[in-house]
């Protein structure tokens, strides 16, 4: 059934295209090939490729026709580039679905992504620069049935790289979500400059439980498994003129799993945001505690893969390199972290605004361990038992990461932009699951300066420094330095060269990692090729990160859209 749904959607999709005056609707779509070609270097730690070249690549195909859309995905991991799981080998046509809007409803069948809320009990999303996709397999069903309230629910498993997930013991996820807009259902609340939404979801994910035996005090228990495990989560948004403030609490029943240590304790998170905003001043403030939230369609699984939810980092997510070097990742066993952010913009014609104007940005976060403390005459999240208690409101003693960032941007003649960052960061190995390590403390500044000699033709240059006192191999490898100059010319071309130098290792070699880039762009296509040496590390995103090996050669992405 599933490989003539397959076969439907491919033949609708290119009668379409051939054919739009017959059919009628829109056909859009996008492509993206990356091409990686490495070769051994001991100096940095590459390893060799038994391949020539290593490529993903991927091309979306959609149709639209008033309340109807469908639309597929073809995915080609041949094999995949270094730092992609290669359990993504193969390719195919991992996703496709079909849609239509009637009355108050619509429909989906095949696959989607969703969200509930902020995600705290179910998120279906794709992150293509981690590897990561868990999209849905099953059925959706959005019902509108007056202005102002909103009924989502779900059904289906969740993709696991090529598996047929139909014939694996993958759980089955089903949701139900609902939100109301009071200001929509209350007809004298619309134009009301305060606004409320609430909202509410219910998540069951039902995987058959196998045997599970585990040692108390030296006897062997056979535990008694969940075969079905709820999460359920309550929301509100409220605002008032230049206020907001927004609010989502969860909790999950026991679900004992691998990433916990198969411990009984039932599952909480709390996420708090609130803002303020007038004209030339924006203050930001979030907070958030998880308390054994991994909840996942397998119990057995403790990669990125099959999470039904999503638990998202409040620290900020750095574009420059050496800013992102050691970046955090949520820990979905416990954690507590506030961030902040303020920025300023002082007024053109002002002492510190100068003739066009001066913006300063504000960043703080800070992210603890939660309390926890051993059951009596247990140990310490001992499989088997409730594992451990804490205290909602008292923060751990282990610090995990903390960061104190500064932005200036300024505008200093009608030609030249300079944009000033400066960065103190603690960063805990323990986050990605490194105990024996001693914590990070790093001082981080950038300089970005823009200057454009036209409409088309335009030079930008680049300058990072890491300073820390850290140096003991892996985790930590001194000072660094890196230099980048990128010239775009007629709106349509860019060069860039970029060194980015360990000048501070004192346990390994002061490596170089150059790099040479040429790009085109033309309407919608985009062509960028690179050579040189990339270092290992961390790429995190929103807080779920992924290991990059190092690299030695060449690297093309060709992407275009329709």
């Amino acid at each position: 059934m599933r490989r003539l749904l397959l076969l439907l959607i491919m033949l609708v999709s290119g009668l379409v295209v051939q054919a739009q005056g017959i059919f009628g609707g829109k056909v859009t779509g996008n492509f993206q090939w990356d091409i990686q070609a490495s070769r051994e270097d001991s100096t940095i730690g590459a390893e060799k490729v038994d391949e020539k070249l290593l490529n993903n690549a991927f091309a979306n195909i959609n149709y639209v026709n008033g309340d109807f859309s469908a639309g597929m995905r073809f995915e080609a991991y041949l094999n995949p580039i270094l730092g992609f799981d290669s359990q993504y080998k193969g390719a195919g046509i991992p996703y496709r679905f079909a849609s239509y809007k009637k009355d108050y409803l619509e429909i989906t069948v095949g696959n989607y992504y969703e969200q509930f809320g902020n995600g705290l009990v179910f998120r279906a999303y794709e992150e293509r620069n981690l590897g990561l996709d868990n999209a849905m397999d099953g059925l959706r069903v959005v019902a509108r049935p007056l202005d102002g309230i909103s009924i989502k629910g779900i059904i289906g498993k969740q993709r696991y790289y090529w598996e047929d997930i139909w014939d694996s013991d993958n759980g089955l996820v089903r949701g139900l979500d609902a939100e109301v807009s009071l200001n929509d259902l209350v007809e004298s609340w619309k134009n009301s400059s305060t606004r409320m939404t609430i909202g509410g979801s219910f998540v069951s994910v039902y995987e058959q439980a196998k045997p599970k035996y585990v040692n108390i005090g030296g006897s062997d228990y056979r535990m008694s498994i969940p075969e079905n495990v709820g999460a359920a989560a309550f929301r509100f948004d409220f605002s008032h003129k230049s206020f907001f403030l927004s609010a989502e609490y969860a909790q999950k029943g026991q679900d004992p799993n691998a990433v916990n240590g198969f411990i009984y304790r039932k599952g909480n998170a709390l996420l708090l945001k609130t803002s303020y905003f007038i004209k030339g001043l924006a203050i930001a403030l979030e907070a958030k505690r998880i308390d054994n939230m991994s909840f996942k369609s397998k119990r057995d699984e403790t990669g990125n893969m099959l999470n039904v939810n999503y638990l998202p980092a409040i620290t900020r997510q750095h574009s420059y390199s050496l800013m992102a070097m050691y970046p955090y990742a949520t820990q979905l066993n416990g954690e507590m972290g506030i961030q902040a952010d303020v920025m300023y913009k002082f007024k053109k014609n002002t002492m510190l605004g100068g003739k066009y104007g001066t913006e300063v940005k504000f960043n703080y976060s800070r992210v603890h361990s939660i309390d926890k403390q051993p059951l009596e005459g247990y140990a310490l999240n001992q499989a088997g038992t409730e594992g451990y208690t804490s205290d909602f409101f008292k923060v751990g003693d282990e610090l995990y990461f903390e960061e104190v960032n500064f932005e200036i941007n300024k505008k200093l003649t009608n030609k030249f932009k300079l944009n000033l960052m400066y960065s103190y960061q603690s960063f805990n190995p323990v986050a990605f699951g490194h105990p024996e390590q001693q914590n990070i403390y790093a001082n981080i500044f950038v300089a970005d300066g823009l200057y454009k000699f036209n409409r088309k033709h335009s030079l930008r240059t680049e300058l990072q420094w890491l300073l820390t006192e850290q140096n003991y191999g892996e985790w930590a490898k001194g000072d660094w330095l890196q230099a980048t100059l990128e010239y775009n010319f007629a709106g349509k071309w860019f060069f860039a060269l970029s060194d980015q130098w360990n000048y501070g290792n004192e346990n390994g070699d002061r490596t170089h990692y150059y790099n040479v880039s040429l790009g085109s762009t033309y309407n919608t296509t985009r062509i960028s090729i690179s050579y040189g040496k990339q270092r290992d590390g961390i790429i995190c995103i929103g807080g779920v990160c992924r290991e990059v090996p190092a690299s030695n050669g060449l690297f093309m992405t060709i992407t275009s859209s329709f």
